[in-house]
């Protein structure tokens, strides 16, 4: 079973993340009233807010107009929102993982599997946000840029300090040449005895 199905099925009621009773029975292929009557039969094992409790008419308000609202929903999902006699039970992860043990069918030890790892790896997203790769890139291209930057701010460094030692070289080298030629005896102007008429 494919988890994004489920996770669309979690929400964020009174600062826990819960799963709705309607949804549960959809994915467990039940109906709504046999998984309360279920519940109910067993209700020692829901005790306390931290497994199951029941939405008030309010806060039922506020989840129904947000998921009319957006655009994930789908057209099975939203056949589950109208009006109601009952308001729906919300259960935590420990009340789901609890429900396995009151519905025993082969689709709810399945479905409550998915369930679970479902809960585990919304878990480890909120505790591991998923890096943005784009912002990630851009981030060592920036910082690509500010070395090469760098690094030719460095290579006109050396090739100032480099011309200006030429230019010494070149100006010692022109000296040298200079003295050389001073210090060259000259050879005379005219008849050269050694010089031979062939």
């Amino acid at each position: 079973m494919e988890l994004q199905p489920i996770q669309s099925k979690i929400y964020e009621i009174r600062g826990q993340r819960v799963m709705l009773d309607f949804d549960l029975a959809e994915l467990y292929q039940v109906e709504t009233k046999r998984l309360k009557e279920a519940v109910r039969r067993n209700i020692e094992r829901f005790e306390g807010d931290d497994f199951m409790f029941e939405l008030s008419e309010k806060e039922y308000e506020i989840l129904r107009t947000q998921i009319a609202t957006s655009s994930l929903t789908s057209q099975n999902a939203s056949s589950n929102w109208g009006g109601r006699r009952y308001m729906p039970f919300a259960f935590t992860e420990m009340g789901v993982a609890m429900l396995s043990s009151v519905l025993r069918s082969d689709t709810a030890i399945r479905v409550n599997r998915a369930i679970m790892r479902t809960f585990v790896a919304m878990r480890q997203m909120l505790t591991n946000p998923p890096v943005d790769r784009v912002a990630e890139l851009q981030g060592e291209v920036l910082k690509l840029k500010e070395y090469v930057e760098e690094v030719f701010k460095d290579q006109n460094d050396i090739n100032e300090d480099t011309r200006m030692q030429l230019e010494l070289v070149s100006e010692t080298l022109a000296e040298l040449q200079a003295a050389n030629k001073a210090t060259e005896p000259r050879r005379a102007a005219g008849y050269h005895p050694s010089y031979q008429q062939p």
